[in-house]
């Protein structure tokens, strides 16, 4: 940022007053479930601010693409770009009732490579899926009968009997409701990914960036994927 740069974001941000083009990129699924609801009302709330919401996947670069924000579900990496914890969505193993009646329900997590299995290509670490149980951790390398890069692709086919399914709350907690899934190795713990709010710097935090945060914080906060009631407890949220 130049100097004639900083100037002007300081000055915007002693404004206090959220003003301006705001260049959001908000994952797929996450942004059509979750947040597709939400932005007529943060616009409503805020005249003055204009939304570019990019959907995608990716991990985008926010500096060299322009994004004044990211939202991200992840463990995030070290890095130079400043977050803020929105909420979590603990992973949920599960599959539909027809493939438990066919097939039969594993009883603990290395039976999951003698099932059919659909998996997310884009989780972090590939196939392998991680549990905590009585006896303590448990990995296990998976062998997908599908990949997709796309969660509710996964689900979907979960739905239709066609395997076992590790997917975030906020994308199964709905079809658990209605007994289109099952939960499955529910005495075993599954990871819980934290949702954030990625942007560049601290040091100038535009009041548009910072009114966006905050009302996204709030909405989140209390959704009821974070904990569903599947018969055990998940992760607490900070």
């Amino acid at each position: 940022m130049s100097r004639i740069e900083e100037s002007e974001a300081e000055i915007v941000t002693q404004s206090d007053v959220a003003i301006g083009l705001l260049k959001v990129s908000i994952p797929v699924s996450f942004g059509i479930k979750h947040l597709t609801p939400l932005w007529g009302e943060f616009i409503a709330a805020h005249p003055n601010v204009t939304l570019d919401i990019q959907l995608t996947d990716r991990v985008t670069d926010i500096v060299e693409e322009g994004f004044d924000l990211a939202v991200r579900i992840a463990r995030l990496p070290d890095s130079s770009l400043v977050s803020r914890k929105l909420t979590s969505t603990p992973l949920i193993l599960c599959a539909s009732p027809a493939y438990v009646a066919k097939h039969g329900e594993p009883q603990q997590p290395a039976d999951l490579t003698q099932h059919q299995t659909l998996s997310y290509s884009l989780f972090t670490t590939g196939d392998q899926w991680s549990f905590t149980g009585p006896d303590g951790p448990a990995v296990v390398k998976v062998q997908p009968r599908l990949w997709s890069n796309n969660g509710d692709t996964c689900v979907a086919a979960a739905i239709a009997g066609n395997g076992i399914v590790l997917q975030p709350s906020f994308l199964v907690a709905e079809a658990l409701d209605k007994g289109e899934l099952v939960p499955l190795l529910t005495e075993y713990q599954c990871p819980t990914l934290d949702i954030y709010a990625v942007y560049p710097t601290r040091r100038f935090l535009l009041p548009k960036v910072r009114a966006l945060i905050d009302f996204l914080s709030n909405k989140l906060k209390n959704q009821p994927w974070i904990k569903p009631t599947l018969g055990y407890e998940t992760n607490n949220v900070d």
